[in-house]
């Protein structure tokens, strides 16, 4: 009965595309995150964090022309944006009519708050309404949004990428069985029908290629590749060197490979005639 030789997805292979969905799914995550409410929550920081320096500045100098009742009813009226701001920006929802905190109403916080006004007030804000970014130095424009979004849909992409491969190579394996193969991808073949075979990057990469006939009157090319499929690991038999010398031994067509050429040492002496 002929050898059966199976050569499955190796461990190798599977790892680095487990690294790789890792890699791009974490990537989708993070970038999905800032475009969805990372970038709009650190802009409503920064927009709240200026309205706290522009009270802070008003309030020093209303010191001494205006009263605590008439301090309340000043910072009441006050709002925390400036001008017109892009709301597609902010967190959906965010008033455009938003009023400065009630912190700001309040002249013993101010007071307290004069000299350090960032620990004493902002953070102390932060820490009440439950704001979980920092300020940035500048706001995020929607432009700087939209290319999170970008990054995130390719980062998607290579990630279903990424599983298709994973999944359509667990499904696969090389076989050979007496004098058919079985490619991981395509037809079986009589290894009596190959053409040619390939064997340059076998060494290098675990890599070679075979040609058949088609059917069609042309050639098909077939693919090879023992680091993802067998694997070269003593302990596991080297299945897909075992493979390759098997297929070898019944091919009759055009072999390609390097010639191991013997070169005279660098320091031997030249023979004169």
């Amino acid at each position: 009965m002929s050898e059966r030789i199976v050569c499955k997805p190796t461990s190798w292979f599977l790892l680095r595309a487990v690294a790789m969905l890792l890699m791009f799914g974490i990537f989708a995550a993070l970038f999905y995150k800032d475009g969805r409410w990372g970038y709009r929550d650190k802009n409503y920081s920064y927009h709240i964090k200026r309205a706290v320096e522009r009270a802070v500045a008003e309030y020093g100098e209303s010191k001494g022309t205006m009263s605590p009742s008439e301090w309340r009813e000043y910072a009441a009226k006050q709002r925390v944006f400036v001008g017109k701001p892009d709301m597609t920006t902010l967190p959906e929802g965010t008033d455009e009519d938003l009023r400065w905190p009630a912190l700001l109403g309040d002249p013993e916080v101010m007071e307290a708050g004069m000299s350090n006004w960032q620990a004493q007030i902002f953070d102390r804000y932060r820490d009440e309404a439950g704001l979980k970014h920092d300020a940035p130095e500048q706001p995020y424009s929607a432009k700087k949004i939209f290319e999170q979004w970008v990054v995130f849909w390719i980062c998607l992409v290579l990630f279903l990428g990424a599983l298709f491969v994973l999944l359509r190579t667990l499904s696969r394996k090389v076989v050979l069985e007496g004098s058919t193969f079985q490619p991981a991808g395509g037809r079986p073949v009589d290894v009596k029908d190959l053409k040619r075979l390939d064997l340059r990057r076998w060494q290098s990469k675990g890599l070679a290629y075979a040609w058949a006939e088609d059917g069609k009157g042309g050639e098909r090319r077939i693919r090879i590749d023992g680091l993802t499929y067998g694997g070269f690991r003593e302990e596991d038999g080297q299945p897909a060197e075992k493979l390759m010398e098997k297929l070898k031994a019944g091919f009759s067509g055009e072999l390609i490979d390097y010639e191991d050429v013997e070169e005279p040492p660098a320091d031997s002496p030249e023979q004169g005639g």
